[in-house]
C-alpha cells in the first residue's frame, strides 16, 4: 500500500510540478504529516526530491528528473488496456499515436503484467455506441480537436432543426458519449453544447483566447447531463421495428424522445430491433408510430399499444375498406 503511494507521489510531482504538502494530503488522501514521511522516504530511496518554505514553496522534483513506468498493479495495468479510447481516438486523427503509446507501455511493463495485458485485449472489447446506429459522420472533428488543443477562436456553421447558424465560438473540449462528439465552447453570453455531426463549416483562427480558469470540462457535462435528463419526456415505452427502419423511426419519434433510445437485438423476432425510450405523450408516440407502419410495433405500455389500434382503425375508415378483387379498392370521400 505505502509503495503504491509513494509512486503515485512521485508521478504527481512529476507530471504537476511542484505541490504543496496540503495539495498532496488532498490528491493521496492521507495526513499532511504522512505526506512529509513519504517525502523523507523517497529521498532516502535516492528520489531527488526536496521542499521549499514560503508562499510559493512546496513539494518538488529536481528540474528534468524523469521516473520510468514503475509501480503499475494488475488492476491498473489491465484497467490501461480495457479502456475505450482506441475508437474515439481514431476519429480524432490519432488512432496510431495511442498505438503507438500502448505498445511503449506493454514494453515497459514487467513480463508478468505484459502477459496480463496482453491477454486482456484478446478475451474483453469495449464498443461503446448503441446498437443499429451507425457511426455519424463528423468531417470537422480533427479541426475542431486542434482547435479546442491550440485554444483557438474559430466560426462555426451548425445545422439546427429549423434552420443554420453561425457563431464565433471558443472551443473549450470535446465530449464522446454513446458514440456521438459533442463540442463544448463557449459564445460571448454562455457555454454551449454543440453536436458534432451538425457542424456543417469550420473556420479555425489566428486569434487565440483565454481559458476560464475555472472550467472543469467534467463538472460542466455531469451537470449538462443531469439538466438535460431533466427536460426529457417522461413515460417509458417499448417498440419493436424492423432493423432497415430503425432510422426512418428514429426521424419518426422526434430527437427528445430519441434520444434516451436504448436498442437491442430483439430475441423474439429475427431481423427485428428492440427500443426502450422515453416518450412526452401518448398521442404524439401514437402519430410517429403511425408514420412508420407496420414496420414498427408498439410492446409497451399498453395504453400506447390501444392507442395505436385505435389510429390505425380511425385511417381504415377514413380511406373505406378493402373489397374482393385484385384492383378495387372503395375510397370514402366525405369529409
Amino acid at each position: 500500500m505505502r509503495a503504491s503511494r509513494l509512486v503515485n507521489m512521485l508521478l504527481l510531482l512529476q507530471t504537476r510540478g511542484g505541490l504543496t504538502a496540503t495539495q498532496l494530503s488532498e490528491q493521496l488522501e492521507i495526513s499532511v504529516r504522512t505526506v512529509y514521511r513519504d517525502v523523507d522516504a523517497l529521498a532516502e530511496a535516492g528520489v531527488p526530491i526536496y521542499t521549499e518554505r514560503g508562499p510559493r514553496g512546496g513539494v518538488r522534483l529536481v528540474d528534468g528528473y524523469r521516473t520510468r513506468l514503475t509501480g503499475l498493479t494488475h488492476e491498473e495495468a489491465e484497467a490501461l488496456f480495457l479502456s475505450g479510447v482506441p475508437g474515439p481516438a481514431a476519429e480524432l486523427g490519432l488512432g496510431t499515436v495511442v498505438a503507438a503509446a500502448r505498445l511503449k507501455v506493454l514494453a515497459a511493463l514487467p513480463p508478468e503484467l505484459r502477459l496480463r495485458a496482453s491477454r486482456l485485449t484478446q478475451r474483453f472489447h469495449l464498443d461503446a455506441p448503441a446498437w443499429f446506429r451507425p457511426a455519424e459522420a463528423v468531417p470537422h472533428l480533427e479541426s475542431l480537436a486542434a482547435a479546442v488543443w491550440d485554444d483557438r477562436r474559430m466560426l462555426l456553421r451548425y445545422e439546427r432543426s429549423d434552420r443554420t447558424v453561425e457563431r464565433t465560438v471558443d472551443p473549450l473540449g470535446l465530449v464522446v458519449k454513446a458514440g456521438i462528439w459533442y463540442l463544448i465552447a463557449r459564445t460571448d453570453t454562455q457555454i454551449r453544447s454543440y453536436r458534432v455531426s451538425r457542424i456543417s463549416g469550420v473556420t479555425v483562427r489566428d486569434e487565440r483566447f483565454q481559458r476560464p480558469e475555472d472550467f472543469d470540462l467534467v463538472a460542466y457535462w455531469t451537470e449538462a447531463v443531469l439538466a438535460y435528463g431533466q427536460t426529457l419526456p417522461t413515460i417509458e415505452a417499448v417498440l419493436r421495428v424492423r432493423a432497415q427502419d430503425l432510422a426512418w423511426l428514429g426521424e419518426a419519434m422526434g430527437e427528445p424522445s430519441w434520444s434516451t433510445a436504448r436498442t437491442s437485438p430483439d430475441i423474439e423476432r429475427e431481423g427485428w430491433v428492440r427500443v426502450e425510450l422515453r416518450i412526452e405523450s401518448i398521442d404524439e408516440a401514437r402519430s410517429g408510430i403511425l408514420r412508420v407502419g407496420g414496420a414498427v410495433e408498439a410492446v409497451e405500455p399498453e395504453e400506447l399499444r390501444a392507442a395505436v389500434i385505435e389510429g390505425a382503425r380511425a385511417v381504415l375508415e377514413r380511406h373505406g375498406t378493402l373489397h374482393e378483387g385484385p384492383a378495387s379498392v372503395a375510397y370514402d370521400r366525405g369529409s
